[in-house]
C-alpha cells in the first residue's frame, strides 16, 4: 500500500530509480571534481567573508566573472531535480518540497567544504556555499512544480481510463462482489 500522494504503479518505481541512480552518479561525480588533490604552486587563503569572493570576481568585469559564478551555481543544481525525483511524491506544496530540497543541498555543499579542508591544494569558501544553494534553489524552482503538475495530469488521465475499464467490467458482470464491513471482537 503507498502512501497519499505517492506516484504509484510502475512508472513510480521507474522515477524513483532513475533519480536514485541519477544522484548517487551525479554525487560520484561532484566528490571526483571537488575532492581532488590539487598540484598548484601556492593555495589562497580561505574566504570565510559571506559575498567577498563573488564581489571580487564581479569586480574583474563580467566576462571574467561568468565562469566562476556560473559554475558555482552549476554544480549541485541538478540536486534541485534530482532530490526530489527520488523523493518521488507529486502531493507536496512547493514551499516546502523547496526548502527540503534547499537544506539538502546546503548541507551537501556544507559537507564537501568541509571535506575539502584536508585536500591539498583545495580551500574552503564560503561564496561556493551560497552559490551551490542557489543553484539548487534555482533548478528546483525551473524544472519541479512544472515537472509534478505534469505528472499529476497524466496520473489523471490513466486512472480516469482505468476506472472508465472497470465500470465497463461491471455492467459486463454481476456487479461488484459484496463486502461485509469489519466488527470488532467483543470481550
Amino acid at each position: 500500500m503507498q502512501r497519499q500522494g505517492s506516484i504509484r504503479g510502475s512508472a513510480a518505481i521507474r522515477i524513483r530509480v532513475t533519480g536514485g541512480v541519477l544522484l548517487v552518479a551525479h554525487l560520484a561525480l561532484v566528490a571526483w571534481l571537488m575532492l581532488r588533490p590539487l598540484d598548484v604552486p601556492w593555495v589562497m587563503p580561505p574566504n570565510v567573508h559571506p559575498l567577498a569572493g563573488i564581489r571580487a570576481d564581479l569586480a574583474l568585469g563580467w566576462p571574467q566573472a561568468v565562469r566562476p559564478l556560473g559554475e558555482g551555481l552549476a554544480l549541485l543544481a541538478p540536486l534541485g531535480v534530482l532530490l526530489p525525483m527520488a523523493h518521488g511524491r507529486l502531493a507536496v506544496s512547493t514551499p516546502a518540497s523547496l526548502v527540503r530540497t534547499a537544506a539538502a543541498g546546503t548541507l551537501i555543499s556544507l559537507g564537501i567544504a568541509l571535506l575539502q579542508t584536508g585536500v591539498p591544494g583545495r580551500v574552503v569558501d564560503v561564496d561556493s556555499l551560497l552559490l551551490n544553494t542557489l543553484g539548487v534553489i534555482v533548478a528546483h524552482l525551473a524544472v519541479v512544480p512544472a515537472g509534478r503538475a505534469w505528472l499529476r495530469r497524466r496520473e489523471a488521465r490513466e486512472s480516469g481510463a482505468a476506472e472508465q475499464q472497470v465500470t465497463v467490467q461491471e455492467a459486463l458482470s454481476q456487479g461488484r462482489t459484496p463486502t461485509i464491513p469489519r466488527v470488532g471482537i467483543a470481550p
